[in-house]
């Protein structure tokens, strides 16, 4: 990545450790990337210390690795993980005695582990958590991975390949802000690293599709915002009375809204109706009954219904209705705006739907009558 000012800018952390020196950097380890703190001791490994082997703790953990070694180069990754997960869990033992102030010994003479031989392990316990996370980066177990190169950083922290997989590994989760530090601290150790340089440009890339996303869902959810105000300016200003009910029913795209144009307080509300005929259990539903619109320009293009063998639903030969707030009805006059129906106060919208009873005139007295008695009783019983 060019670094005379005429390649992208740098990430954050990458600007801010730019001038540091290695040592610096390396001071700082511990201090800010979350995962280098979220390091568990897994209690299984306690139960390998049950396990007899053959030969030190070096040769078996190093035979371990050989044939993860072998896994790995087939693309045997599982595989590949569970070996160096052996030899990792054979030398952890190891280490934590040592933490634990234990002095490890020979298992055949029965000598203190020489200092060399400690050396030797310690290399091999890091090499197979920088191993085990190349595998677990290849199976998309990015916690895994990184965690893995958090312990081998802990042993070793100029170990650049350990940047390097957890800093894919946290850019593959868009944890960007760690992904950069690590990638910070690797570049510090090796600044012409071509892997390293190849996270960063991701990371610089990723940051921008990242922040471009954010800014677009800032920008629907503004949009989204200045709608619903201008669609509650416009019910307000109209003095249509809206109610919603705890279970709404589902209507998919269809709700209140201003059309054409929702982003203009000059359009007209059209709201989702339902036109139903009570005396035969049907029902038609229209998803913009516009508030200029009437009963007429509507079922005129509805009727004849294809159910209404008798030819009794006309445009002529039907009389409607609208339920009040009350729980009473007013007749709606088929040439009457839908504005005027709803903005006169005593009629309400209930979960966004406009509901009108359309019924043969010959038989609307004795439904209507019906339909009063049977709303006071429902008050009745509510009392």
């Amino acid at each position: 990545m060019p670094t005379d000012g005429t390649g992208p800018a740098l990430p954050p952390q990458l600007a801010l450790n730019r001038n540091k020196t290695a040592e610096e950097v390396l001071a700082d380890l511990n201090k800010s990337p979350l995962f280098m703190t979220e390091m568990e001791e897994n209690d299984d490994i306690a139960a390998l210390q049950a396990l007899a082997y053959e030969g030190t703790a070096l040769e078996n953990a190093a035979d371990f690795k050989e044939r993860g070694n072998e896994c790995f180069k087939v693309k045997g990754y599982k595989d590949a993980s569970e070996f160096y997960g052996k030899g990792i869990a054979v030398l952890f033992v190891e280490e934590r005695k040592r933490a634990h102030g234990e002095i490890t010994k020979h298992p055949e003479t029965g000598e203190p582990d020489s200092e060399d031989e400690i050396r030797q392990q310690k290399e091999m316990l890091e090499a197979m958590y920088v191993n085990r996370a190349a595998c677990h980066l290849e199976m998309q177990n990015y916690r895994s991975c990184w965690t893995d190169c958090a312990a081998a950083l802990r042993l070793n922290p100029h170990n650049v390949k350990a940047y390097y997989r957890s800093g894919k590994a946290l850019l593959a989760v868009d944890r960007i802000e760690e992904a950069d530090d690590v990638c910070a601290r690797g570049l510090a150790i090796e600044p012409e690293n071509k892997a390293l340089r190849g996270v960063a440009d991701g990371i610089i890339k990723r940051a921008a599709t990242l922040n471009e996303l954010k800014r677009k869902a800032a920008e629907r959810e503004a949009k989204k915002q200045r709608r619903a105000l201008l669609l509650k300016t416009a019910i307000a200003a109209r003095g249509i009375k809206m109610r919603t009910t705890e279970q709404p029913p589902e209507m998919e795209d269809a709700k209140v809204r201003l059309l054409p144009d929702e982003d203009d307080p000059s359009s007209e509300l059209a709201f989702p109706t339902v036109l139903l005929y009570p005396l035969h259990l049907e029902s038609d539903f229209i998803k913009a009954f516009h508030e200029t619109h009437s009963l007429e320009d509507h079922l005129g293009y509805i009727f004849p219904l294809p159910w209404d063998k008798e030819g009794q639903y006309t445009l002529a030969g039907v009389t409607c209705y609208i339920e009040t707030k009350e729980g009473g009805l007013i007749k709606m006059g088929k040439k009457v705006p839908l504005l005027k129906v709803l903005s006169g106060g005593k009629v309400e919208v209930v979960d966004e739907v406009v509901r009108i009873f359309v019924l043969p005139t010959a038989k609307a007295e004795g439904w209507v009558k019906e339909f009063k008695e049977k709303r006071a009783a429902e008050r009745g019983e509510r009392k």
